[in-house]
């Protein structure tokens, strides 16, 4: 008998609060109603890992987009306005040959750099917007010959820091925590000394903005993966981030996708801040046989040309 495939759907939603008010259960499931969802993106199509950038009245969310038919993700902005974050539209933003996730946004200068995932390149690429928001060039490789996923940035008492984990063997990219750090955003950087500084699957894995806490420490969201890849998030703190060493700890609160909605209980690995926003993503499993007549379609399909970057 023929197994059902499994088969995650993420879909994004906009918290209209402040992260560092979402850091426990109860305030994130008192908020679910106020919630803005992005528009389903279509059969056997999802959204994630979503970062945003406000300019003037808008809203920009930049997401990846995944498409089953052919097993691609890139990165898609969706543009919402006003106070009540009225959705506008969406645009390609950024598309590789290879497969693109988590664009993690910096603000620097007046310009909007984007960091996307990009682990089967092997590199950290750093991308600047000639014309935000849709015309994006590659500006500088951070890491190099390296299977990154996940990586977020902060800069934190004169130096930047970047979390990351690594794409490997036995769900290695799962369970492993790594850092690099440099004097100044474009590099050089260097890998820290004790990496992994964590191995854990209940929380290693990036997930989201870091940012400084009440404590003034760096708390980065990461993914509890200990049940299935992305099934809730937590919040690990440091309280010792040096160039030789890292001591950190669990906050006691975990998010889960069924304190946002009842539609998407199965998970929740993204949380990103955006001023005076958070953003999420939350998970169904999908265990129908649909799932065959996809990948079948996808055999029998040429493979679409996708578009070069300018």
């Amino acid at each position: 008998m023929r197994l059902k495939p499994k088969s995650d759907f993420w879909q994004v939603g906009i918290v209209p609060a402040p992260a560092d008010t979402l850091l426990d259960a109860k305030a994130l499931a008192s908020s679910s109603d106020r919630i803005t969802w992005l528009p389903d993106p279509g059969p056997w199509r999802y959204l994630a890992d979503p970062f945003a950038v406000r300019k003037g009245d808008s809203l920009h969310v930049f997401v990846e987009a995944y498409d089953y038919h052919t097993k691609h993700g890139f990165i898609e902005r969706h543009e919402l306005v006003g106070p009540d974050l009225k959705w506008r539209g969406r645009a390609v933003a950024l598309t590789r040959p290879f497969h693109l996730s988590y664009p993690f946004l910096i603000e620097q200068d007046g310009e909007v750099l984007m960091m996307p995932e990009s682990h089967k390149a092997g590199e950290v690429a750093l991308y600047r917007a000639r014309s935000f928001p849709d015309d994006w060039v590659r500006e500088t490789v951070l890491l190099t010959g390296m299977p990154v996923a996940e990586a977020c940035l902060i800069e934190h008492q004169g130096k930047w820091w970047m979390f990351y984990t690594l794409v490997g063997a036995g769900a290695r990219d799962q369970r492993e925590l790594h850092i690099a750090f440099a004097d100044r955003l474009t590099g050089p950087w260097k890998t820290h000394p004790q990496n992994p500084v964590l191995v854990d699957r209940s929380g290693a894995r990036p997930g989201g903005t870091p940012f400084i806490g009440a404590e003034g420490q760096v708390i980065l969201p990461v993914q509890d993966c200990s049940v299935s890849y992305g099934g809730g998030l937590r919040f690990l703190r440091f309280s010792l981030l040096s160039e030789t060493h890292v001591t950190c700890a669990h906050l006691p609160a975990q998010l889960t996708g069924d304190l946002a909605t009842a539609d998407y209980p199965d998970g929740l690995h993204t949380f990103s801040a955006c001023g005076d926003l958070t953003l999420i993503d939350v998970k169904r499993i999908d265990r129908s046989f649909g799932r065959h007549i996809v990948n079948l379609k996808r055999k029998l399909s040429p493979k679409p040309a996708l578009p070069a970057l300018g």
